[in-house]
Protein backbone atom coordinates (compact mmCIF):
# COMPACT_ATOMS: atom_id res chain seq x y z
CA UNK A 1 0.00 0.00 0.00
CA UNK A 2 1.36 3.40 -1.05
CA UNK A 3 0.05 6.93 -0.73
CA UNK A 4 -0.02 7.10 -4.53
CA UNK A 5 -2.73 4.42 -4.48
CA UNK A 6 -5.10 7.06 -3.15
CA UNK A 7 -3.53 10.41 -4.08
CA UNK A 8 -2.34 11.87 -7.34
CA UNK A 9 1.24 13.19 -7.65
CA UNK A 10 -0.16 16.74 -7.69
CA UNK A 11 -2.10 16.10 -4.48
CA UNK A 12 0.95 14.64 -2.77
CA UNK A 13 2.98 17.71 -3.74
CA UNK A 14 0.20 19.95 -2.39
CA UNK A 15 -0.08 18.08 0.92
CA UNK A 16 3.68 18.06 1.48
CA UNK A 17 4.04 21.80 0.92
CA UNK A 18 5.76 23.59 3.80
CA UNK A 19 4.86 27.08 4.95
CA UNK A 20 6.91 29.52 7.03
CA UNK A 21 3.73 31.46 7.82
CA UNK A 22 1.88 28.40 9.13
CA UNK A 23 4.94 27.30 11.08
CA UNK A 24 5.19 30.71 12.72
CA UNK A 25 1.48 30.63 13.55
CA UNK A 26 1.74 27.19 15.17
CA UNK A 27 4.63 28.34 17.36
CA UNK A 28 2.92 31.62 18.24
CA UNK A 29 -0.39 29.89 19.00
CA UNK A 30 1.33 27.45 21.33
CA UNK A 31 3.01 30.18 23.35
CA UNK A 32 -0.12 32.37 23.39
CA UNK A 33 -2.03 29.46 24.92
CA UNK A 34 0.72 29.00 27.52
CA UNK A 35 0.59 32.71 28.33
CA UNK A 36 -3.21 32.54 28.63
CA UNK A 37 -2.90 29.77 31.25
CA UNK A 38 -0.45 31.83 33.32
CA UNK A 39 -2.70 34.90 33.03
CA UNK A 40 -5.70 32.83 34.15
CA UNK A 41 -3.88 31.80 37.32
CA UNK A 42 -2.63 35.36 37.94
CA UNK A 43 -6.16 36.75 37.71
CA UNK A 44 -7.86 33.89 39.54
CA UNK A 45 -5.40 32.37 41.99
CA UNK A 46 -6.89 29.49 43.95
CA UNK A 47 -6.32 25.74 44.30
CA UNK A 48 -8.73 24.92 41.45
CA UNK A 49 -7.04 27.24 38.96
CA UNK A 50 -3.61 25.95 39.97
CA UNK A 51 -4.65 22.31 39.41
CA UNK A 52 -6.31 23.23 36.11
CA UNK A 53 -3.19 25.12 35.03
CA UNK A 54 -0.92 22.15 35.76
CA UNK A 55 -3.18 19.87 33.71
CA UNK A 56 -3.40 22.30 30.79
CA UNK A 57 0.30 23.13 30.85
CA UNK A 58 1.08 19.42 30.51
CA UNK A 59 -0.95 19.43 27.31
CA UNK A 60 0.84 22.57 26.12
CA UNK A 61 4.22 20.98 26.84
CA UNK A 62 3.12 18.01 24.77
CA UNK A 63 2.18 20.54 22.08
CA UNK A 64 5.72 21.91 22.11
CA UNK A 65 7.12 18.39 21.86
CA UNK A 66 4.89 17.88 18.80
CA UNK A 67 6.41 20.99 17.24
CA UNK A 68 9.84 19.58 18.11
CA UNK A 69 8.75 16.39 16.33
CA UNK A 70 7.67 18.49 13.36
CA UNK A 71 11.00 20.32 13.26
CA UNK A 72 12.75 16.96 13.51
CA UNK A 73 10.95 16.00 10.30
CA UNK A 74 12.05 19.35 8.77
CA UNK A 75 8.41 20.25 8.15
CA UNK A 76 7.71 22.96 10.75
CA UNK A 77 9.09 25.69 8.47
CA UNK A 78 9.98 25.78 4.80
CA UNK A 79 13.11 27.77 5.62
CA UNK A 80 15.71 25.32 7.04
CA UNK A 81 17.24 27.99 9.29
CA UNK A 82 13.88 28.86 10.82
CA UNK A 83 13.15 25.17 11.23
CA UNK A 84 16.42 24.64 13.10
CA UNK A 85 16.48 27.82 15.17
CA UNK A 86 12.82 28.30 16.14
CA UNK A 87 12.17 24.58 16.33
CA UNK A 88 14.95 24.28 18.88
CA UNK A 89 14.53 27.43 20.98
CA UNK A 90 10.73 27.77 20.96
CA UNK A 91 9.71 24.11 20.93
CA UNK A 92 12.42 21.61 21.89
CA UNK A 93 14.58 23.37 24.47
CA UNK A 94 11.70 24.53 26.72
CA UNK A 95 10.77 20.85 27.25
CA UNK A 96 14.47 19.83 27.47
CA UNK A 97 14.42 18.17 24.06
CA UNK A 98 16.54 18.45 20.94
CA UNK A 99 15.15 18.45 17.37
CA UNK A 100 18.19 16.85 15.77
CA UNK A 101 18.56 14.01 18.25
CA UNK A 102 14.81 13.43 18.27
CA UNK A 103 14.61 13.42 14.49
CA UNK A 104 17.39 10.84 14.16
CA UNK A 105 15.77 8.31 16.50
CA UNK A 106 12.24 9.11 15.34
CA UNK A 107 13.11 8.25 11.76
CA UNK A 108 13.96 4.76 13.02
CA UNK A 109 10.46 4.56 14.49
CA UNK A 110 9.00 5.34 11.07
CA UNK A 111 11.19 2.78 9.33
CA UNK A 112 10.39 -0.04 11.75
CA UNK A 113 6.98 0.83 13.27
CA UNK A 114 5.49 -2.21 14.94
CA UNK A 115 8.58 -4.39 14.56
CA UNK A 116 11.25 -5.49 17.02
CA UNK A 117 13.52 -2.73 15.68
CA UNK A 118 11.04 0.03 16.56
CA UNK A 119 12.62 2.14 19.36
CA UNK A 120 9.10 2.95 20.61
CA UNK A 121 7.97 -0.67 20.82
CA UNK A 122 8.43 -0.95 24.64
CA UNK A 123 5.82 1.81 25.03
CA UNK A 124 3.00 -0.17 23.48
CA UNK A 125 3.89 -3.82 22.83
CA UNK A 126 2.22 -5.12 26.02
CA UNK A 127 -1.22 -3.66 25.28
CA UNK A 128 -3.93 -4.64 25.96
CA UNK A 129 -3.20 -4.63 29.68
CA UNK A 130 -5.12 -5.10 32.92
CA UNK A 131 -6.87 -2.13 34.50
CA UNK A 132 -4.72 -2.40 37.64
CA UNK A 133 -1.55 -2.18 35.56
CA UNK A 134 -2.84 0.84 33.66
CA UNK A 135 -3.78 2.59 36.91
CA UNK A 136 -0.28 1.98 38.28
CA UNK A 137 1.26 3.52 35.17
CA UNK A 138 -0.91 6.62 35.41
CA UNK A 139 -0.26 6.89 39.15
CA UNK A 140 3.49 6.88 38.50
CA UNK A 141 2.92 9.67 35.98
CA UNK A 142 0.72 11.98 38.01
CA UNK A 143 2.73 11.42 41.21
CA UNK A 144 5.87 12.69 39.47
CA UNK A 145 7.78 9.40 39.45
CA UNK A 146 7.96 9.23 35.65
CA UNK A 147 8.95 12.88 35.37
CA UNK A 148 11.70 12.56 37.96
CA UNK A 149 13.06 9.53 36.10
CA UNK A 150 13.01 11.65 32.97
CA UNK A 151 15.10 14.40 34.57
CA UNK A 152 17.48 11.86 36.05
CA UNK A 153 17.76 10.24 32.65
CA UNK A 154 18.56 13.56 31.01
CA UNK A 155 21.44 14.09 33.40
CA UNK A 156 22.77 10.58 32.75
CA UNK A 157 21.93 10.46 29.03
CA UNK A 158 19.62 7.49 29.54
CA UNK A 159 16.36 9.28 28.70
CA UNK A 160 12.88 7.92 29.40
CA UNK A 161 10.87 6.22 26.69
CA UNK A 162 7.52 7.85 27.41
CA UNK A 163 8.76 11.43 27.13
CA UNK A 164 12.10 11.10 25.36
CA UNK A 165 14.29 8.32 24.02
CA UNK A 166 17.83 7.70 25.19
CA UNK A 167 20.20 10.39 23.92
CA UNK A 168 17.48 12.74 22.68
CA UNK A 169 17.85 15.49 25.24
CA UNK A 170 21.04 15.15 27.22
CA UNK A 171 23.21 16.87 24.61
CA UNK A 172 20.96 19.93 24.68
CA UNK A 173 20.50 20.13 28.43
CA UNK A 174 22.42 23.41 28.77
CA UNK A 175 20.24 25.02 26.08
CA UNK A 176 17.16 23.66 27.83
CA UNK A 177 18.28 25.27 31.08
CA UNK A 178 18.77 28.58 29.27
CA UNK A 179 15.31 28.37 27.67
CA UNK A 180 13.71 27.64 31.03
CA UNK A 181 15.70 30.45 32.66
CA UNK A 182 14.27 32.83 30.04
CA UNK A 183 10.74 31.65 30.85
CA UNK A 184 11.42 32.13 34.56
CA UNK A 185 12.83 35.59 33.84
CA UNK A 186 9.72 36.62 31.90
CA UNK A 187 7.48 35.47 34.75
CA UNK A 188 9.72 37.26 37.28
CA UNK A 189 9.54 40.51 35.31
CA UNK A 190 5.76 40.07 35.27
CA UNK A 191 5.77 39.85 39.05
CA UNK A 192 4.76 36.19 39.08
CA UNK A 193 7.99 34.20 39.31
CA UNK A 194 6.26 31.65 41.54
CA UNK A 195 4.18 30.50 38.57
CA UNK A 196 7.27 28.90 37.05
CA UNK A 197 6.63 26.18 39.64
CA UNK A 198 3.45 25.36 37.70
CA UNK A 199 5.57 24.74 34.62
CA UNK A 200 7.86 22.41 36.58
CA UNK A 201 4.92 20.64 38.23
CA UNK A 202 3.29 20.06 34.85
CA UNK A 203 6.54 18.71 33.40
CA UNK A 204 6.81 16.21 36.23
CA UNK A 205 3.17 15.12 36.38
CA UNK A 206 0.61 15.92 33.69
CA UNK A 207 3.05 15.97 30.77
CA UNK A 208 4.15 12.34 31.33
CA UNK A 209 0.50 11.35 31.72
CA UNK A 210 -0.70 12.89 28.47
CA UNK A 211 2.44 11.65 26.68
CA UNK A 212 1.59 8.10 27.78
CA UNK A 213 -2.00 8.35 26.58
CA UNK A 214 -0.72 9.73 23.29
CA UNK A 215 1.56 6.69 22.89
CA UNK A 216 -1.30 4.30 23.65
CA UNK A 217 -3.55 6.06 21.15
CA UNK A 218 -0.99 5.99 18.36
CA UNK A 219 0.19 2.38 18.55
CA UNK A 220 -1.30 0.54 21.53
CA UNK A 221 -3.41 -2.56 20.77
CA UNK A 222 -3.66 -1.75 17.08
CA UNK A 223 -5.37 -4.20 14.68
CA UNK A 224 -2.23 -6.05 13.54
CA UNK A 225 0.93 -4.93 15.27
CA UNK A 226 3.48 -6.11 12.71
CA UNK A 227 1.78 -5.20 9.42
CA UNK A 228 3.80 -2.77 7.30
CA UNK A 229 0.58 -1.04 6.27
CA UNK A 230 0.13 1.92 8.72
CA UNK A 231 -3.53 0.98 9.04
CA UNK A 232 -2.27 -2.15 10.79
CA UNK A 233 0.39 -0.72 13.12
CA UNK A 234 -0.88 2.80 13.79
CA UNK A 235 -4.14 4.48 14.84
CA UNK A 236 -5.87 7.76 14.04
CA UNK A 237 -8.18 9.16 16.74
CA UNK A 238 -10.96 11.59 15.96
CA UNK A 239 -10.92 13.99 18.88
CA UNK A 240 -13.28 16.59 20.34
CA UNK A 241 -12.18 20.09 21.33
CA UNK A 242 -11.33 19.17 24.94
CA UNK A 243 -9.21 16.21 23.86
CA UNK A 244 -7.42 18.43 21.35
CA UNK A 245 -6.72 20.91 24.13
CA UNK A 246 -5.20 18.41 26.55
CA UNK A 247 -4.36 15.10 24.86
CA UNK A 248 -3.66 15.71 21.19
CA UNK A 249 -2.47 19.25 20.45
CA UNK A 250 -1.37 20.28 16.98
CA UNK A 251 -3.32 17.53 15.20
CA UNK A 252 -1.07 14.74 16.45
CA UNK A 253 -4.17 12.52 16.59
CA UNK A 254 -4.07 12.05 12.79
CA UNK A 255 -1.28 9.56 13.19
CA UNK A 256 -1.93 7.09 10.38
CA UNK A 257 -1.83 10.02 7.98
CA UNK A 258 1.52 11.03 9.45
CA UNK A 259 2.95 7.53 9.02
CA UNK A 260 1.58 7.27 5.50
CA UNK A 261 3.28 10.54 4.46
CA UNK A 262 5.72 11.78 7.14
CA UNK A 263 6.60 14.77 4.94
CA UNK A 264 3.10 16.26 5.33
CA UNK A 265 3.12 19.25 7.74
CA UNK A 266 0.84 18.74 10.71
CA UNK A 267 -1.52 21.55 9.71
CA UNK A 268 -2.37 19.54 6.55
CA UNK A 269 -3.13 16.26 8.33
CA UNK A 270 -6.84 16.82 9.00
CA UNK A 271 -7.50 17.65 5.36
CA UNK A 272 -5.50 14.60 4.28
CA UNK A 273 -7.54 12.44 6.67
CA UNK A 274 -10.80 13.74 5.17
CA UNK A 275 -9.60 13.08 1.62
CA UNK A 276 -8.45 9.55 2.42
CA UNK A 277 -11.71 8.79 4.22
CA UNK A 278 -13.76 9.97 1.23
CA UNK A 279 -11.72 7.69 -1.04
CA UNK A 280 -12.27 4.56 1.02
CA UNK A 281 -8.85 4.37 2.62
CA UNK A 282 -10.41 3.12 5.88
CA UNK A 283 -13.34 1.21 4.38
CA UNK A 284 -11.83 -2.22 5.12
CA UNK A 285 -9.93 -1.06 8.21
CA UNK A 286 -12.52 0.48 10.57
CA UNK A 287 -10.52 -0.51 13.67
CA UNK A 288 -7.66 1.72 12.54
CA UNK A 289 -9.73 4.77 13.53
CA UNK A 290 -11.04 5.50 17.04
CA UNK A 291 -13.77 7.96 17.91
CA UNK A 292 -12.34 9.71 20.95
CA UNK A 293 -9.69 8.90 23.52
CA UNK A 294 -12.01 7.07 25.87
CA UNK A 295 -12.58 4.62 23.05
CA UNK A 296 -8.79 4.24 22.74
CA UNK A 297 -8.38 3.58 26.46
CA UNK A 298 -11.17 0.98 26.46
CA UNK A 299 -9.42 -0.85 23.62
CA UNK A 300 -6.12 -0.75 25.49
CA UNK A 301 -7.70 -1.74 28.83
CA UNK A 302 -10.54 -4.18 28.02
CA UNK A 303 -11.65 -4.43 31.65
CA UNK A 304 -12.77 -0.81 31.47
CA UNK A 305 -14.79 -1.55 28.36
CA UNK A 306 -16.51 -4.51 30.03
CA UNK A 307 -17.21 -2.46 33.17
CA UNK A 308 -18.72 0.35 31.10
CA UNK A 309 -20.89 -2.10 29.17
CA UNK A 310 -22.06 -3.78 32.38
CA UNK A 311 -23.19 -0.49 33.93
CA UNK A 312 -24.85 0.81 30.76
Amino acid sequence: MKASDYLSPEEIRSYTRRSDLMGAWLVLKSWLSIAAIFILVALWTNPLSVILAILLLGGRQLGLSILMHEAGHKTLFKNPRLNAMLGQWLAAYPVLGDCDAYGASHREHHRFAGTEQDPDLPNYRKYPIAAASFRRKLLRDISGQTGIRQLTGLLSGAGNRIMMRSGEGGGALSQGIIANAVLLGILWLSGAAWMYLLWVAAYLTSYPGVARIRQVAEHGNVPALYELDPRGNTRTTRANWLERLVLCPNKVNFHIEHHLLPSVPLWQLKHLHETLTERGFYAEHPQAVANGYWSVIKRAVPELDRATTATA
